[in-house]
């Protein structure tokens, strides 16, 4: 058979098995779902003029979320990235140094590091969870790394090589625990990079509170949203102290004096947006119970065809299943960009990985280990549509 004829022949097959699940109408690749208390609670924000930075939300916001993710200590902002940003300070990034991050992840990852005046060196992934590579990281790092004083330094740059930024992919948990044991032979401060997976757990933990800091996101595009907002996680008194201080302009409280003690950053999350988030955590389980189902509806639609595999939570793990996702087999790599155009002329939302930080205008210069593993699997990820809606929760 032409091997043009056997792609598109491959990819009607993709297409039909996403439409025996969404059906053949237009669907969007993750939609926000406002099924609970959202217009009680902001129409009450309304109501009482509380829209911006003051107001009752804010707080409940944060204790709920502490409750959901059993971490210490919630402070709500204005994004995930203003989230990672000061949680990077509070780990005491500082210029000049450096941070491992993945290079398969969302650019707002490295942004943060460079807020800092820090530097993004980037590590290669792994295929069970696309997350960093615990093991390959080790065996890089003492190759070309050294411990001088208990501080882990790049050999060639001689830079503090001072927090490693794993980040939970598409809602996938990574090897969390594996990463911490590497950061403790290095002498290296965890921040997780949360943002999708709000409700995913590794062996029964929330992602997120394994490292020093935890940061989420909120955008209308997650699993649950407050129109843009984000939220640090921390079980440590102190740090959440000074994130809160340092995301509301340093200002030391006072009745009216605005006296601010040093430089501060308005990363608040309004009242307003902290309201459709407490109604959205309301029904999160509800939420992810259904994601779920929808998984399980991809995986039996793809179960007969050769060629491409979907992706399942890690051994271990509770995924929120953040975004449904596909790796196609590396024979098959060549109709990622077919798949990707049919679908999306149809009005079938999908969408690739992102290209790999390293090689972006902004930071091809930077540290890199080789990434092969992380090259490879970007070239094989299609995202599908995700929304909660397109399932039904089982009873």
């Amino acid at each position: 058979m032409n091997s043009s004829l056997e792609t598109d022949a491959f990819v009607q097959e993709i297409i039909s098995a996403i439409q025996s699940v969404v059906g053949i109408k237009s669907v969007a690749l993750h939609e926000p779902e406002f099924d609970g208390n959202e217009w009680e609670y902001t129409k009450e924000c309304l109501d009482t003029n509380f829209v911006s930075s003051v107001g009752k939300y804010v707080d409940k916001f944060e204790r709920s979320l502490e409750d959901y993710t059993g971490s210490k200590h919630a402070i709500a902002v204005s994004n995930g990235t203003s989230a990672l940003h000061i949680s990077l300070l509070l780990a005491g990034v500082e210029q000049g140094d450096e941070v491992l991050v993945p290079a398969l992840t969302f650019v707002a990852t490295a942004n943060a590091i460079i807020y800092c005046g820090a530097e993004p060196h980037f590590v290669d992934s792994e295929a069970d969870s696309l997350g960093i590579d615990p093991e390959k990281l080790r065996t890089y790092l003492h190759s070309s790394t050294t411990l001088i004083a208990g501080q882990c330094r790049n050999r060639i740059s001689g830079k503090v090589i001072r927090a490693i930024v794993p980040m939970h992919m598409f809602g996938h948990p990574s090897k969390i625990c594996e990463l911490l044991d590497v950061c403790m032979e290095f002498g290296i401060t965890m921040v997780e990079d949360a943002a999708e997976s709000l409700g995913s757990f590794y062996s029964d933990k929330h992602t997120g509170t394994f490292g020093l800091l935890g940061t989420l996101s909120f955008n209308g595009n997650k699993t649950i949203t407050t129109g843009g907002g984000g939220a640090i996680l921390t079980n440590d008194p102190e740090l959440a102290k000074r994130a809160k201080h340092l995301t509301t302009t340093a200002k030391v409280p006072h009745k009216w004096q605005y006296v601010h003690d040093e430089v501060g950053y308005n990363y608040r999350l309004p009242n307003l947006n902290a309201a459709l988030g407490c109604a959205q955590l309301e029904n999160i389980e509800s939420k992810i119970s259904r994601k779920r189902v929808l998984f399980e509806l991809y995986q039996d639609a793809f179960s007969s065809m050769s060629g491409v595999s979907i992706l399942r939570e890690p051994t271990g793990s509770r995924s929120n299943y953040w975004l449904q996702t596909i790796l196609l087999d590396s024979k098959k790599i060549s109709a990622r960009n077919q798949i990707l155009e049919r679908t999306n002329e149809i009005g079938i939302s999908t969408r690739p990985a992102w290209d790999l930080l390293s090689t972006l205008r902004p930071y091809k210069d930077f540290p890199s280990m080789d990434l092969v593993q992380a090259t490879e699997l970007a070239s094989r990820v299609v995202n599908l549509p995700s929304s909660p809606q397109l399932a039904k929760a089982k009873r």
